[in-house]
């Protein structure tokens, strides 16, 4: 059976870690989903190891939604959640609402990821939620915020942004958000949400304190060219599928 969002939030009151991957296609939503992953994130960062892209920003809509109507077809337990793309849901709550509809409607997915806590994608939280459709928050590092940051940088390294990014992750669980991503900020800082909330966190380079964690599937396999400096690869698929290419290369050439 699918996993729910009240399964999701009644973890994190039982002290039960949540266990989250990215998925792109087909495949890779059949293998995660078989390992027993419990959310499938269709993140915007398949822009990057997927389709080639520098950063997250350049993703369209019609890409994303292309990838995750794959993914959902490879799914048949995890919960499913759907990044928004950037400027798809900025511009105002109604934009932010036709995309997210636009989303669920035609890639099947249970759930939808937008960026930043402020006060006005807190507003545009909220619409959301109060119309039925479940919102997964992000702060800390955004990375479709990456040239105002000035690369993918580490973010709540002071008290000042350490108390905006709490403020944000409140305001995101006053509007409805089931979950929130907390990436790349100290782990004392991502501890100190992760007991504050009523909600689950899910971290990425935010230390062990959080009620789960999210890894781009990519840098788990050891697939990715590049990877961030807190994604450990639990595997080398890419010096493997390069040698196992080449082994081919060379039995073909040597074919009489």
């Amino acid at each position: 059976m699918t996993i729910t969002v009240s399964q999701i939030n009644r973890w994190k009151q039982e002290g039960r870690a949540i266990a989250a991957l990215t998925a792109w296609d087909y495949l890779s939503a059949q293998l995660v989903d078989a390992a027993g992953v419990d959310i499938a994130l269709v993140g915007d960062s398949l822009a990057m190891p997927v389709l080639g892209y520098e950063t997250t920003v350049p993703l369209t809509l019609d890409e994303i939604i292309h990838h995750a109507k794959a993914v959902r077809r490879g799914l048949s337990n995890a919960f499913m959640v759907v990044d928004l793309p950037f400027l798809s849901y900025q511009v105002s709550p109604e934009q932010a609402l036709v995309t997210a509809g636009k989303v669920m409607k035609e890639t099947g997915t249970q759930g939808v990821k937008l960026e930043g806590g402020h006060p006005a994608m807190a507003a545009t939280v909220a619409r959301l939620t109060q119309i039925g459709i479940p919102v997964m928050g992000h702060v800390g590092l955004t990375p479709q915020s990456v040239h105002q940051f000035g690369g993918f940088r580490k973010q709540g390294k002071t008290a000042k942004e350490a108390e905006r990014i709490l403020q944000e992750a409140q305001a995101l669980e006053r509007a409805g958000a089931f979950a929130i991503v907390l990436e790349h900020i100290p782990q004392d800082v991502a501890k100190t949400i992760t007991q504050t909330l009523g909600i689950p966190t899910i971290g990425i380079g935010a230390g062990p304190h959080c009620d789960g964690q999210v890894l781009v599937t990519s840098d788990l396999w050891g697939l990715s060219e590049w990877q961030p400096p807190f994604a450990q690869p639990l595997a080398d698929l890419r010096s493997q599928a390069i040698n196992a290419v080449q082994q081919f290369c060379n039995q073909v050439r040597q074919t009489p």
